[in-house]
């Protein structure tokens, strides 16, 4: 059974890092078995994020990549973009006040994959506290965190 990854990162991430984004992607498909990818939709970074896993599925079919709904696609009705292969929506969302959708969407996730990918470094973001967390879940070996950001 294939593993799965997981993507956040601040929404005005620059550009430049495409080329190292793109280079995880090969590199968790290649050595890691990750097979599945998910990520948001709120931001520069989901969009190159999503982007790298896009080109990588041109050499790899087999992968698939999962857009993660934070609202009830009821109450949002979103178009799976090209390139997606299926949309996600987390289980017990229905209960989140909306203001907390994203985080809660975001954690439940990171849970439930064995790779994180982030480009987190905003001292008092929701993506750095994310990383935080899941670094804790590291430890009781259950997700395992690569942070792009360089400084």
């Amino acid at each position: 059974m294939g593993k799965s990854c997981f993507f956040i990162g601040h929404r005005d991430a620059p550009e430049s890092i495409y080329p190292q984004l793109l280079a995880e992607v090969e590199r968790h498909i290649a050595e890691l078995g990750v097979t599945e990818f998910i990520v948001g939709h709120y931001g520069r970074f989901d969009r190159l994020a999503a982007k790298a896993v896009i080109a990588a599925k041109q050499r790899h079919p087999n992968i698939s990549l999962l857009l993660l709904l934070p609202y009830h696609p009821s109450e949002q009705s979103i178009e799976i973009p090209v390139g997606f292969d299926y949309t996600y929506y987390p289980p017990d969302m229905e209960k989140v006040p909306r203001r907390l959708a994203i985080v809660r969407a975001n954690r439940y996730v990171v849970d439930h994959v064995d790779y994180l990918i982030a480009y987190a470094w905003h001292p008092a973001s929701n993506a750095r506290e994310l990383v935080k967390y899941a670094a804790g879940r590291r430890r009781d070996e259950k997700v395992t965190v690569v942070n792009i950001y360089r400084q």
